[in-house]
């Protein structure tokens, strides 16, 4: 018999599956079409979404609005931090020439700083720049003001029971008239601006609950009004991290939505009050402007917008997922 020749035997190959390095590719290209998914769904119910991202946006303007109150105001403060802390009005029958020799003795004081001498040609004319009073200058033949020593304390004398030490001290001087302590009322003022701070982050606090309540009420609703195609996924072997993804999505863009309206807001409110500011602060001799949101600031809303976002569509997928499951 003829032998038969062999015939070669052909091997199915191995299909292979995705390389190691094709990986990070896979999954950016999944989270990517989900989120450009989750954000075309607004486009499907615009209103509910548009209203659901202002109250997001006003819930989180409120205390960003206070921070760039808070922020403006000790920008101004920091213009006054010049001021002297102790003012020592000196005795009528004390020259210019006295004064300084005073200044002098003044500055070896371990409690002070600096000494300005202010003549009482230089205090005439401070009176006379504020304006309202040239009627009355001229009838006055003699200038009336005495010398004033404007008196900088160091840094670790300028708290207000040391202040209060050193003027006590100032007034025993035989040239002393009286002393009006000037730092006093800018320690308070920063005392008051410490405490809206403090109530802006309370308020943040509790407006960043509110977003969650906000953003985990709505993912809810999505997901019963989407109960027959979770179904299915499950039903199809989809993982609970594949059903979660795209509530957890769109509870980020409603965040990101909800910060950008904020910036918005905020942003609008500054424009529209500069100018307001800026004629109020001619009228006291002041250059200064209004500012808004910096970069840092903004960043720091939206990152914070979108992280309540996430949290809460995790706490409402992670609530209400269960009770999709199917029968």
């Amino acid at each position: 018999m003829a032998r038969r020749r062999s015939q070669p035997v052909v091997r199915a190959r191995r299909r292979r599956g995705p390389r190691l390095l094709d990986l990070p590719g896979i999954w950016f290209g999944q989270h990517l079409q989900t989120a450009i998914a989750t954000f075309g769904r607004f486009a499907d119910a615009p209103l509910p979404s548009s209203m659901t991202v202002a109250v997001i946006g006003i819930s989180l303007a409120l205390p960003a609005a206070l921070y760039v109150m808070t922020e403006n105001l000790r920008a101004m403060a920091g213009g006054w931090d010049q001021t002297a802390a102790i003012s020592l009005f000196l005795n009528f029958e004390t020259d210019d020439t006295h004064a300084e020799r005073m200044a002098v003795g003044l500055k070896t004081w371990t409690e002070i700083a600096r000494v300005h001498v202010i003549t009482r040609d230089q205090a005439l004319e401070e009176f006379r720049a504020l304006g309202g009073f040239e009627e009355a200058l001229e009838q006055i033949k003699e200038n009336p003001l005495p010398v004033v020593l404007a008196i900088y304390p160091t840094q670790a004398f300028a708290t207000p029971e040391r202040l209060d030490i050193l003027q006590n001290k100032l007034l025993k001087l035989p040239e002393a008239d009286f002393a009006r302590m000037d730092m006093l009322w800018l320690q308070r003022f920063q005392a008051i601006l410490n405490l809206i701070q403090s109530a802006s982050l309370l308020l943040g606090g509790l407006l960043g609950i509110g977003v969650l309540l906000i953003v985990g009420n709505t993912i809810r609703l999505e997901i019963l009004n989407r109960r027959v195609e979770i179904e299915i996924m499950e039903l199809v072997g989809a993982t609970a991290a594949f059903i979660r993804r795209p509530f957890l999505y769109t509870g980020a863009w409603y965040g990101l939505l909800g910060g950008i309206m904020a910036w918005l807001l905020v942003s609008g409110a500054v424009l529209l009050l500069r100018q307001s500011v800026s004629q109020l602060a001619g009228l006291y001799r002041s250059e200064f402007e209004l500012t808004g949101l910096g970069l840092s600031p903004t960043g720091a809303i939206l990152a914070s917008s979108m992280l309540l976002g996430l949290i809460g569509s995790w706490v409402a997928v992670n609530r209400h997922l269960r009770g999709a499951q199917p029968e």
